[in-house]
């Protein structure tokens, strides 16, 4: 198992945020948390990539307990996590936010890096020299993906990719996704788009309030009435 979370409590001051819940990702699987607004999908993100402090439970990835380390070691060991609201430095060009990325890779391992984001971002290449500040909303959705890339993860959590994109566009970066994974990262998918989410993943959990009400095989939680009826509107 690549990431293990058991019992997973976030308490923000008086407010539970996340009520022990756990969850597995393994090598190789797009898994994806689901749920309405407030239910604790991206506290779930920020949790594992250490940015916010659990009050209880454990997380494991790649056979280490991990909770409780800050942000920049849990990315070092592979877990990284593109934010919601894409946040590149607008200021700085295509390339520096790229490079940044590589921070924790050894210098030899860049050239080759960047040749593997160009596969799958050539809009990026062509738009090299550019201004983050400068590109498209789905422009700036494939920076932020290429950037979490450049980390070289075995595990890519990515918080919400489809927000304020055309439908085009997500159609476009869903197939990215999908392409990401075949290539061998494994996925945590939060999005509030449940149909694609759903098609495009192994397996799912559905969060609730900060508890974890269904799980199961993507394919047959679209089937299920109850998720049908909450996030599919049907």
């Amino acid at each position: 198992m690549l990431l293990r979370a058991t019992g997973l409590t976030v308490e923000y001051g008086a407010i539970r945020a996340l009520h022990g819940i756990s969850f597995e990702v393994d090598e190789g699987e797009i898994v994806t948390l689901i749920g309405a607004n407030g239910a604790g999908k991206s506290t779930t993100l920020r949790t594992l990539s250490g940015l916010v402090r659990p009050a209880a439970g454990e997380v494991w990835f790649d056979g280490r307990r991990i909770d409780g380390q800050p942000a920049h070691a849990v990315a070092r060991r592979g877990l990284v996590h593109v934010p919601e609201g894409r946040r590149p430095f607008t200021e700085m060009t295509v390339r520096e936010n790229l490079l940044l990325g590589a921070s924790n890779r050894p210098g030899a391992e860049v050239g080759a890096l960047l040749e593997r984001v160009f596969r799958s971002f050539p809009r990026l290449k062509e738009r090299y020299s550019q201004t983050a500040g400068t590109l498209s909303g789905g422009e700036l959705q494939m920076l932020a993906t290429a950037r979490g890339l450049m980390a070289r993860p075995r595990l890519l959590m990515m918080d919400e990719p489809s927000m304020g994109l055309s439908p085009i566009l997500v159609r476009e970066i869903f197939a990215i996704i999908t392409d990401i994974n075949r290539q061998g990262t494994a996925i945590l998918l939060v999005e509030q788009n449940a149909y694609l989410a759903l098609g495009a993943a192994h397996r799912a959990y559905v969060l609730e309030a900060g508890n974890i009400v269904l799980s199961g095989a993507a394919g047959e939680l679209r089937q299920d009435p109850r998720v049908r009826s909450a996030y599919l509107g049907e």
